[in-house]
């Protein structure tokens, strides 16, 4: 498949959330719908995250909340304990395996967990949560016939502090995202040209039919939505794919120090999957990842 290729599908399978009311979800659902939060450290927003989402799940729209909390010294899990989620400590999930490895790691281990038919990942350190962040992922695997996986694209605004105090300052309309920009996209263009369509590959929000999720592997650590991506497009083709506008994201910023371990860590995960096909040798790393469930599954009826 070519760039033009890329263009159309995402002509094709690109959608607005305004398409996708609470009132037409809950109306034309038929599954089960679970949405899990991994969190580290996030007692100033999760509160609000969760209690509209309890909002929505009263309104048809879903049926779990669910917050995995690294054991968050701020009182993320109270926090959302009080909200109305169902709280989960990361550590408490598949223990023999030792530690967590990482926000991939909690997504991986939380899976069996989860309930739902279709389960969607939502990032705990979103500012501003409004209702269409969760109903916009949700749409296409709703309504639109094909659909088993979902990917979110927005403009991310960056605040320029001039001041010595957090908050001053003005916000550039769309210059967040920096390692999406500056790598991850890029790196897809140049080694899957297909994927190039994808505006955010590495957005943290993302919603899919729990046996596709099942399928492929979870990179245990922030490589997990880059590797998601490319492993799903091998699995199961663009065909399935779609990726929905939610408008603006807010969220707090990492430093460059910060995103530059981001981005080695995305590059890594990139290039752990060329040496798997035979494209780049010599070149060894890449985060630990752990294997699809259902090959676990398979294993023990053995």
């Amino acid at each position: 498949m070519s760039a033009a290729d890329a263009e159309r599908w995402a002509q094709a399978r690109s959608f607005h959330h305004s398409l996708y009311p609470p009132a037409r979800i809950a109306a034309e659902r038929r599954d089960s719908v679970s949405v899990c939060l991994p969190a580290r450290e996030c007692a100033r927003t999760v509160g609000e995250i969760v209690a509209s989402l309890v909002g929505l799940r009263e309104a048809g729209v879903l049926d779990e909340v669910v917050v995995v909390d690294a054991a968050s010294a701020d009182g993320t899990a109270a926090v959302a304990e009080r909200a109305g989620a169902s709280v989960l400590q990361e550590a408490e999930l598949m223990p023999s395996l030792g530690p967590v490895l990482g926000k991939g790691d909690a997504m991986w281990r939380a899976l069996p967990v989860l309930e739902g038919d279709v389960v969607c990942f939502l990032d705990a350190d979103t500012e501003r949560f409004r209702p269409h962040l969760l109903t916009g992922l949700l749409g296409p695997l709703v309504c639109e016939p094909g659909v088993s996986f979902v990917k979110a694209f927005y403009r991310r605004p960056l605040r320029v502090v001039e001041g010595a105090r957090a908050g001053e300052g003005a916000e550039a309309d769309d210059g967040g995202g920096r390692v999406s920009r500056l790598t991850a996209r890029p790196a897809l263009a140049l080694f899957y040209p297909p994927l190039a369509g994808v505006r955010q590959p590495l957005a943290g929000e993302v919603a899919a039919r729990r046996e596709l999720l099942e399928r492929v592997p979870f990179a245990t650590g922030y490589g997990v939505e880059i590797a998601m991506l490319i492993d799903v497009w091998r699995e199961f083709g663009l065909e399935a794919m779609a990726q929905v506008d939610l408008d603006e994201h807010h969220n707090r910023h990492q430093p460059l120090a910060a995103l530059e371990a981001m981005a080695g860590t995305v590059l890594a995960t990139i290039a752990a999957r060329l040496r798997r096909e035979g494209r780049l040798a010599g070149v060894d790393g890449g985060p630990l990842e752990r294997p699809p469930l259902a090959s676990l599954a398979a294993r023990a009826a053995r």
